[in-house]
């Protein structure tokens, strides 16, 4: 259910809230938030709630430190691992300078301007993402280890897989905050987990993955061990990935998804900085499962884009570089933007790379051009990048380049 502002105070006064987490991102999509008190709701529809921004990472320096932030009414849910009496809601929130402009550091804001554009254009976006993670055994002192909670591998079932009842609750949690999760199972690597979702509106769904990986660690840590979501825990084994599963309609019923995968294809160079964002990043891409070479192909899962055997109403493709440590609101509108500007120039989709890419010989896959091999070259190439320099604000990407990760 989408609440109204008065919907919200309404709701807070009836279900007996005491505290009210207004939550947003800073640029690498790190989740952040401030509590305040049932009785400052009212002030913070009408003026927003203060933050210094200069302790957020890639806001600022001690220059402009304030901003405010604005909930978004629609986005309410019952904390349910809080109190029964005395609840604790959440609400994300959008980032303003004092005078009420958009801090162009707020990735909702930037993903909510992609929206925009996209509907203007007469397209229509769906995303269902997929979110791997490692569970770790806790050490003596309670922090995490690096003694993964079981050995299963894939789609393995208990005893083996002992992450499975912490799944089931992850699933049911996330269906008390009405986050309906498609599908869970144990992944390929010793204690790796993933749990898939139905697709959803961009924003909706990039809301629905953060709250996920909040949910994911609350739930965890009750049952005492630790969640992993970096894009490579462990050296010899299979890194975590964040498959982005998408659409696109357009509103004359023309099939526009060849022209949009394209637009990424020509794009996700200059884009996987923020795809992938760490220097385990690209310790995961090209191994594993995880793709090396800019291609496509149906259903093969060596490729970097794949379209899954699915018709109709389901029928989508799936980008599989990215992975956790990006963030979604930044990964959704890119890919809307490249998608759109493949659709808008007609862009003839390459021919798909029918061929098992990791078992390939060195001669064929010398015919296809390769992703960025390290976080230095991902950051040159952005930082050149006409494409990027179009969608994001100078302040996100000096924060991309300049990072120390």
């Amino acid at each position: 259910m989408k609440y109204s502002k008065q919907e919200v105070l309404q709701f807070v006064k009836e279900e007996d809230v005491k505290f009210i987490r207004l939550a947003f991102c800073d640029v690498f999509g790190k989740q952040k938030n401030i509590s305040i008190m049932e009785k400052e709701l009212q002030r913070a529809f009408e003026y927003g709630i203060a933050i210094d921004a200069s302790a957020i990472n890639g806001f600022g320096d001690e220059t402009h430190s304030d901003l405010f932030l604005h909930p978004d009414p629609s986005t309410l849910v019952i904390l349910p691992w809080r109190p029964e009496h005395g609840k604790v809601i959440r609400m994300y929130c959008d980032i303003t300078y004092p005078d009420g402009k958009t801090f162009e550091g707020d990735t909702r804001s930037i993903l909510k301007n992609a929206i925009r554009e996209a509907e203007n254009a007469g397209l229509s976006f769906k995303f269902g993402p997929e979110m791997e993670f490692y569970l770790f055994k806790l050490n003596e002192d309670g922090y995490p280890s690096t003694v993964t909670y079981d050995n299963a591998g894939y789609m393995d079932i208990a005893p083996e897989d002992k992450g499975e009842n912490i799944r089931r609750e992850i699933c049911l949690t996330l269906e008390q905050m009405d986050i309906y999760p498609e599908s869970s199972h144990h992944e390929e690597g010793p204690g790796q987990n993933e749990i898939d979702f139905k697709y959803d509106s961009p924003l909706e769904a990039a809301d629905n993955a953060m709250t996920f990986c909040s949910v994911v660690k609350a739930v965890v840590n009750r049952n005492g061990v630790s969640a992993n979501f970096s894009p490579k825990p462990l050296k010899d084994e299979p890194g975590n990935g964040f498959h982005i599963n998408f659409s696109v309609k357009d509103s004359n019923g023309s099939d526009v998804l060849p022209q949009a995968i394209s637009g990424i294809l020509k794009h996700i160079a200059d884009m996987t900085l923020f795809l992938n964002p760490t220097e385990q990043s690209y310790e995961r891409l090209g191994n594993n499962k995880a793709p090396a070479y800019i291609s496509w192909s149906e259903q093969n899962r060596s490729q970097l884009i794949r379209i899954p055997a699915a018709v109709g109403e389901f029928k989508r493709a799936e980008l599989r570089s990215p992975d956790p440590a990006a963030n979604p609101y930044l990964a959704f509108a890119l890919m809307i933007y490249a998608a759109i500007d493949g659709i808008k120039k007609k862009s003839v989709l390459p021919k798909p790379a029918n061929i098992n890419l990791y078992t390939a010989p060195e001669t064929m896959l010398q015919k296809f051009k390769t992703l960025p091999t390290s976080l230095k070259q991902a950051s040159e190439i952005a930082k050149n990048s006409k494409f990027i320099k179009k969608y994001l604000s100078p302040l996100i990407i000096s924060a991309y380049c300049n990072a120390e990760k």
